[in-house]
């Protein structure tokens, strides 16, 4: 499956985020792009990197996500985008998932919260792995990445390719900071033996990489920071190896025995 990454530099204004989406999603189409994925909050805006909490509106946002459903039917896309999510009172910092029919697919909520996304954001349950155009995928947020658990997770129900969809970056460049995220995603990627791609705002300087690494932890594409391009590669599903054996075997024992 072609799947591909947009980054931009998402702002408080959801018609202008909207047409960075459109301009990606079609850009994609083109390139014959199956999935696109975008950063986190994407569609609003982060707050409080890019917004606020109280320039959010509800109301304005869900006629955004059903703009965005309606993109994916007209470029026959999965979308998947970075936005707010309002249920039962409470706010979640989510990815939705479109498929080419239009149809939302559901969501995945950041279940790894700090900082002000503790203050903001309620925390999420939802597994957030979809199968795609014959694959399991999974999704994950930002802070979700210091953490082995949420991707041990994804392990236990076979998902064989996972996005990482960040807001992480500061007024200055931070290239200590840079590395640090990279090798996070490295180590997941290595410890489960599955490809993870990551996308990552434009807003500031990036201090988490726009990448795709494959099972193994090597690095197989990378923007220049701050750089606005699409992102694609095929993913093929992990191949059955001594090595992947190896993982799979430990991963299980330690599941059983260390929880």
């Amino acid at each position: 499956m072609k799947a591909a990454v947009y980054p931009f530099a998402s702002t408080n204004r959801i018609s202008d985020n909207l047409d960075k989406i459109r301009a990606g999603a079609r850009l994609a189409a083109r390139q014959g792009v199956r999935l696109l994925v975008f950063h986190e909050c994407a569609l609003c805006g982060y707050p409080p990197l890019e917004t606020t909490v109280d320039q959010l509106d509800p109301a304005a946002l869900a006629d955004a996500l059903a703009e965005t459903a309606a993109l994916a039917k007209a470029e026959s896309l999965y979308l998947a985008v970075g936005s707010v999510r309002y249920e039962a009172g409470k706010r979640y910092n989510s990815i939705a998932v479109f498929a080419p029919t239009g149809a939302c697919l559901g969501y995945y909520d950041k279940s790894a919260l700090w900082g002000w996304d503790l203050e903001t954001f309620a925390r999420g349950t939802r597994p957030g792995v979809f199968d795609i155009e014959g694959l399991r995928v999974g999704f994950r947020i930002c802070f979700d990445v210091r953490f082995p658990e949420p991707f041990r997770a994804l392990r236990r129900q076979k998902a064989q390719l996972c996005f990482v969809c960040f807001s992480d970056a500061k007024p200055e460049p931070a290239p200590q900071r840079y590395q640090i995220l990279k090798s996070h995603l490295v180590t997941r990627a290595v410890e489960n033996g599955m490809p993870i791609a990551s996308v990552n705002t434009l807003s500031a300087c990036q201090t988490a990489p726009v990448a795709i690494f494959d099972q193994y932890g090597r690095t197989l594409l990378e923007t220049q920071p701050n750089e606005e391009r699409l992102l694609a590669y095929d993913f093929q599903p992990p191949e059955d190896t001594f090595g992947s054996r190896g993982i799979a075997a430990n991963n299980q024992y330690f599941l059983e025995n260390f929880g």
